[in-house]
């Protein structure tokens, strides 16, 4: 079983939110998405991959009796995310205003004990196990290549200039490459998606601590938007939530089962 929230805050500098989000609770669709370019275009491209995908995967996970395996799943996102792409390449070169548009992207798909998850770009997802806080997600950004590569530790890295220069991003290429993995899920897990607006301004030891007090998923989201606004708030910040917990229906039915 899984809660979901989200809440998306225009922060402190920007004049317009280029983030968008959106979730399915009944195909366990999650999506987020930080736009980039000009003008307003990294908001049209943002709603855009967003709108489309949230269409067209969740109408592919509700199909009548269909049980999706992680394989189609994965060719599903795939396809979605080329179809997308091919949009927004194609808006920004038809229309001057968009020239330069794409976006990031995280969109994971909650099946039962397993997320599939896919993402481009400097977006991420972090998974809250046990109390200890892990991305999941490795950012497409030079800053991350530059690590992999041992030119700089990850401690330097919080402190470049250039930490928001990404390698991969949505519709700026007439063709792109998202990266997909799969996980398993356990009953406690809670998992964070957010746009660099977070990532950016907070500490992972101070995601982790507002993750791991007390209160509701809206309480958490709302503790990490401003604690990104008071480091500043110079970018859009996006948090998407998603609690999993054991179904009772089967642990009732277990325990029935079991005699207890």
């Amino acid at each position: 079983m899984y809660e979901v929230f989200a809440q998306t805050d225009q922060g402190l500098v920007r004049k317009n939110n280029e983030d968008a989000l959106a979730f399915d609770p009944k195909t366990g669709l999650c999506l987020l998405a930080d736009g980039m370019g000009g003008y307003n275009a990294g908001e049209v491209a943002s709603s855009m991959a967003v709108a489309f995908l949230r269409q067209e995967l969740t109408a592919w996970l509700s199909q009548p009796g269909s049980r999706a395996s992680v394989r189609e799943l994965r060719r599903a996102m795939e396809t979605c995310v080329n179809q997308v792409n091919h949009s927004i390449f194609s808006a920004a070169w038809s229309n001057p205003d968009y020239a330069g548009m794409g976006t990031t992207l995280v969109a994971g798909v909650f099946l039962e004990a397993r997320l599939v998850l896919g993402h481009i770009g400097d977006s991420r997802c972090y998974r809250l196990r046990g109390g200890v806080l892990h991305q999941i997600t490795k950012d497409h950004s030079l800053l991350q290549e530059q690590v992999d590569a041992g030119l700089m530790t990850a401690e330097q890295a919080l402190t470049s200039p250039h930490r928001n220069l990404i390698t991969r991003a949505l519709g700026v290429e007439d063709a792109v490459s998202v990266e997909i993995n799969e996980h398993r899920v356990e009953p406690g897990d809670l998992y964070l998606m957010c746009s660099d607006g977070l990532s950016d301004m907070v500490l992972d030891p101070v995601i982790a601590a507002i993750l791991n007090a007390a209160g509701t998923l809206q309480q958490k989201a709302a503790a990490l938007i401003r604690v990104a606004n008071d480091g500043g708030g110079r970018d859009n910040i996006s948090v998407l939530l998603v609690q999993a917990a054991e179904d009772e229906t089967r642990r009732g039915l277990l325990s029935r089962m079991l005699g207890k």
